[in-house]
């Protein structure tokens, strides 16, 4: 059955490599459309990171083309693909990527000082950047006026996720990408966060991208990416070429 959503990640022979003769990514065709929440699966060493690092105009291929909401990134500069992922892309990294001598609502609201267009997308719904941080972070299950006075070090590692996750979204970047975002948590937490992120990517119209190698998550997506599958290198990896 044909998805009648439109694509908003288009990779076309797609081909990375980080140093000459050894290919990590080869994929011919990859398409994710408008508000899905996909789930791409794969070793370690299987090409995760870097595919990631394409979706988000960090990296660029050496051949084909990487289109994220109709944009070529191949085509930008490398300050034009910073400024668009400020605008569109929200991450969800596995180290969280906290900045430990900001607020917890400082962390959260970071993404809006480098991004007009975020921080307009708050104004519109009728609030501030505060306030807007705070229902993130109360939804996502952080609302305990006590932990919100605390440091990010002081948090356990399920509510560092949870300040990460309100940061990735605020704003209503457009495309969520998650980096094994729940690799620390139990299974009955892990499961509960991504509910918690459906909620708010639904209500966001936001795209998921999530990348794990628990392949027990897979039922929880509406579909699942075998990144072993489609990528064409993946029959050759080496021990450099493991991100």
């Amino acid at each position: 059955m044909t998805d009648s959503r439109s694509p908003v990640i288009e990779l076309d022979q797609v081909q990375f490599s980080w140093k000459q003769g050894s290919t990590v990514l080869d994929i011919s065709k990859l398409t994710v459309c408008q508000g899905e929440k996909v789930f791409i699966r794969g070793p370690s060493g299987s090409g995760k990171t870097t595919l990631l690092g394409l979706l988000g105009g960090v990296l660029v291929p050496e051949r084909g083309s990487v289109n994220v909401l109709g944009t070529n990134l191949c085509g930008l500069s490398p300050a034009q693909r910073d400024h668009f992922r400020a605008n569109h892309i929200g991450f969800i990294f596995q180290m969280f990527n906290l900045i430990p001598y900001l607020s917890l609502i400082e962390n959260v609201t970071l993404p809006l000082g480098f991004s007009r267009q975020r921080q307009q997308q708050v104004e519109q719904s009728g609030t501030d950047a505060r306030q807007e941080a705070l229902r993130l972070l109360s939804h996502l299950g952080l609302n305990d006026h006590e932990q919100l006075r605390n440091s990010v070090t002081e948090l356990s590692i399920g509510q560092q996720q949870r300040v990460a996750a309100a940061r990735a979204m605020i704003g209503r970047p457009g495309i969520v990408i998650a980096d094994e975002p729940t690799s620390a948590l139990d299974t009955d937490t892990r499961e509960a966060f991504i509910q918690l992120l459906f909620e708010e990517c639904q209500a966001a119209d936001n795209t998921l991208v999530f990348v794990s190698h628990d392949p027990t998550l897979e039922k929880l997506f509406d579909r699942t990416i075998s990144l072993h599958e489609i990528n064409k290198a993946s029959t050759d990896f080496r021990s450099g070429d493991t991100l």
